[in-house]
């Protein structure tokens, strides 16, 4: 049997995929670079093989799995060149891997990690489910007959994959270091829409992806009277929140789930409509939805004294604005505190007004350096110009954390995609000493 080598394991999808292939007994190690990542602990916990770079890790007999991240110049990936093995980019396995199921594409520009999670969580309380969640999570099922996995829209990756279902969250602008503008990002998900084989569940309420043509059904959800599920009396409390579903304006069941924001409840609502469509016992659904946990660094809450920390991957302004609502929801009676470290200069540049205007969503805003990506790692403009535009904020070092001691029982989120966990690692200690 080959060995599966993962060249850039600590990689979110490549952990997970990692993952997948060592619960159903494949062979799997890999490789990355020395520091510590999130991924890792799931890899450790598994036993997987975590091995430094080297050009002698790749033996005879091997099947490559390469990082998107790492060009064919790679060592690693030059040494396999040599010995003439099997290279398969991470994208291209998995677009072949899922063929032996029934497959669920979670695609959009926000609220992938967290519904995949939450679909993967509610199906499998009904029939054996795989898993691949961009959180780093991953879980292989043996006689899995779904599989369910985030698809990225980012350098068009998704395209590589031919779904029996998708669901389309949301689409907008992002990553402005590929794509050019909206209509660029609307015609990669157009592209993916004509691969889906079954069908589509696509937030209706989002005039982008209204235009979404397809060869087969595409079903809208969303909170307008016009989608073929919609979610109306919504109740919203500190413990949840809870509504009604209408399936083509016919009541269909009441859902309770245990989060917060309206994004949660559009997540729910997609899951409630796959699952009809493929039709699972609605009991089951109504079910696992109130014992969902949750997924990593999405709303991820401890209390430290009087305060409660929230590790959040927010990293774009529609992102942050969900977060800080869902905050205000829970916690309606303390203050707000917003810690945001920006993620790549390329997306700080091209929204910053926009991130601005979220930010002051909360009563107080830290704001942290920039934290530039491996494709881009300075630019002209810093940290200063997005304090310029939000009044009383400061930017926060590493080092003087412990201003936030000041706001007592207050919530203080810590949102960013680069490394803002270090910042609350650093308060923690403050506190804790």
């Amino acid at each position: 049997m080959t060995i599966y080598h993962f060249v850039g394991i600590k990689g979110s999808g490549m952990s997970a995929l990692a993952q997948v292939l060592h619960d159903m007994k494949f062979q799997v190690q890999g490789s990355d670079v020395e520091k510590r990542f999130f991924t890792q602990l799931a890899l450790e916990k598994s036993g997987i093989t975590i091995l430094p770079f080297q050009k002698e890790n790749i033996k005879p007999g091997m099947t490559i799995i390469a990082g998107n991240a790492f060009p064919d110049t790679h060592e690693e990936i030059q040494e396999a060149m040599r010995l003439g093995l099997p290279i398969i980019r991470y994208h291209r396995f998995l677009g072949d891997f899922m063929q032996n199921f029934t497959s669920i594409a979670i695609t959009g520009a926000h609220g992938k990690t967290s519904t995949t999670g939450l679909l993967s969580h509610v199906i499998a309380g009904a029939k054996p489910t795989s898993f691949l969640i961009g959180d780093g999570t991953g879980k292989g099922q043996e006689g899995a007959e779904y599989f369910v996995f985030e698809a990225c829209e980012y350098r068009r990756h998704f395209l590589s994959y031919f779904p029996d279902y998708a669901i389309m969250t949301n689409i907008d602008f992002d990553h402005p270091d590929y794509f050019a503008n909206i209509d660029d990002v609307f015609s990669a998900f157009q592209e993916m829409a004509v691969q889906v084989k079954k069908g589509i569940f696509a937030f209706g309420d989002d005039e982008q992806l209204q235009k979404i043509q397809a060869k087969v059904p595409v079903l809208f959800y969303g909170f307008g009277e016009e989608n073929d599920y919609q979610a109306k009396n919504i109740v919203k409390t500190t413990d949840g929140t809870s509504f009604d579903v209408f399936i083509r304006n016919t009541y269909y069941d009441n859902f309770s789930i245990p989060t917060f924001g309206d994004h949660s409840v559009l997540n729910a609502l997609a899951v409630i409509g796959l699952c009809h469509y493929e039709e699972i016992d609605v009991q089951i659904v109504k079910e696992r939805l109130q014992t969902f946990q949750g997924v990593k660094r999405r709303f991820s809450e401890k209390t430290v004294g009087t305060q409660i920390l929230i590790d959040d991957y927010a990293h774009h302004p529609t992102e942050i604005r969900a977060t800080i609502d869902a905050a205000m929801q829970k916690y309606p009676d303390r203050e707000i505190v917003a810690v945001f470290q920006p993620h790549t200069f390329s997306r700080t540049q091209a929204f910053l007004e926009d991130f601005a205007e979220s930010l002051r969503a909360a009563d107080k805003t830290y704001l942290c350096e920039i934290f530039g990506s491996a494709r881009e790692n300075h630019g002209k403009l810093s940290i200063k110009d997005l304090q310029d535009k939000i009044n009383g904020s400061e930017v926060l070092s590493e080092e003087n954390t412990a201003v936030l001691n000041k706001h007592d029982h207050s919530v203080i989120i810590f949102m960013g995609a680069g490394d803002i966990q270090k910042f609350q690692e650093s308060y923690e200690k403050q506190v804790t000493k």
